[in-house]
């Protein structure tokens, strides 16, 4: 059997050939409770659960935005409104999926940016490049706002946002990227059912899980810093995808998107080598304690 992050990467791969074709819906709400309708509800929430990492993570950096009393409140809220547009999204991607593949300009090889640039942008290639430069965006700014000397006179506000904003920013991005996992979905099953059930139950685990990764976060403020870059990565995989799905060529080089299987693989090296280097500096920290205690005696 092919390990989860490879069959992950799989599906989204045969969510492109979906998009090329025609989806007939099935309304059968019986279809849920058959046995391969359980066991297609519970891969697509596997699915939905690996998919949505990087979106619980932008969620749980973007909601320390708002003022902290109402941070909690702004990750359920900005959730459950997403929950609710994703199946709205579901429903009209299942309605009118062609619409979404149809090329809106083009660049050329024969043109004067040929040489440099050429593509074909449709919507749904145009949405997930937005969403990458505006995630790669976000990360930088943050990364440079952390270090930033300046920012301490100020008691760290400076990026502070209404709690509506973050709500609406929140809500954006999960539709961002809502697309992939719901044309992975779409993949597996037909059964808009199957596929709302499944929404809605990740999205109640997404509820239950950001409060903990932000009190994480918070308590551990070196992985906070860990968060970003991993969120940078987020960013450049969505660029990365967004050019595979407008066919983008840059210096005549085609863009190839980053696969799940490289993404989980470099997030797991990080956060190794995140907690390594925190214990060797632990450990350097305890030997000049105890050579100052020495030299003291």
């Amino acid at each position: 059997m092919l390990p989860l992050a490879e069959a992950t990467a799989a599906v989204a791969d045969a969510a492109v050939e979906t998009a090329q074709r025609a989806v007939e819906i099935s309304w059968d709400y019986t279809e849920v409770f058959t046995w391969h309708g359980l066991m297609t509800l519970g891969m697509l929430i596997m699915l939905q659960a690996v998919l949505g990492f990087d979106n619980l993570l932008y969620i749980s950096l973007e909601s320390k935005r708002a003022p902290e009393e109402k941070q909690k409140m702004v990750r359920t809220t900005g959730i459950l409104i997403a929950v609710v547009l994703r199946i709205v999204l579901l429903f009209v991607l299942m309605q009118a999926i062609h619409a979404f593949q149809v090329s809106f300009f083009k660049i050329s090889a024969e043109s004067a940016l040929g040489g440099i640039l050429s593509g074909d942008f449709n919507f749904h290639a145009i949405i997930v490049l937005a969403g990458g430069v505006f995630i790669l965006y976000t990360a930088l700014k943050e990364i440079l706002h952390l270090v930033a000397t300046e920012d301490l006179s100020h008691g760290g506000d400076a990026s502070r946002k209404s709690a509506g904003m973050v709500i609406a920013t929140i809500v954006l991005m999960n539709l961002v990227f809502s697309f992939d996992s719901i044309l992975s979905a779409m993949a597996l099953t037909n059964n808009f059912w199957i596929m709302a059930i499944a929404i809605v139950i990740s999205g109640v685990l997404m509820v239950l899980m950001a409060d903990g990764v932000s009190d994480f976060l918070k308590k551990n403020r070196l992985y906070e810093v860990l968060g970003l870059f991993v969120l940078l990565i987020v960013g450049v995989m969505l660029m990365g995808e967004g050019g595979h799905l407008a066919h983008l060529k840059l210096l005549g080089y085609p863009v190839e998107p980053i696969s799940k299987t490289t993404f989980y693989f470099t997030i797991i090296t990080l956060v190794l080598i995140d907690i390594v280097q925190g214990r060797y500096q632990k450990k350097l920290m305890a030997e000049k304690e105890s050579k100052a205690r020495v030299t003291s005696s």
